[in-house]
């Protein structure tokens, strides 16, 4: 049994990183390098972390470009 739920958690996690990826494709970030993408989100984390106001434009943003999917 505990090899099934390893399965299934490594299959999870794995799901997890193709959906993540699939957000850079979406940003239009494909070919940057991974260096900048770490860096970006690294700044990203950084900015949203006390600044609500921060936090709820970048959400926008982001809900606006799921709303736009013929892109």
């Amino acid at each position: 049994m505990q090899r099934l739920t390893t399965a299934e958690a490594r299959k999870k996690d794995a799901r997890e990183k193709i959906e993540l990826g699939g957000l850079i494709v979406k940003a239009g970030l494909r070919y940057e390098k991974r260096t900048l993408l770490l860096g970006l989100l690294i700044e990203a984390k950084t900015r949203i972390k006390d600044d609500e106001a921060e936090r709820s434009r970048l959400t926008a943003i982001g809900a606006e470009a799921f709303g736009n999917d013929s892109d």
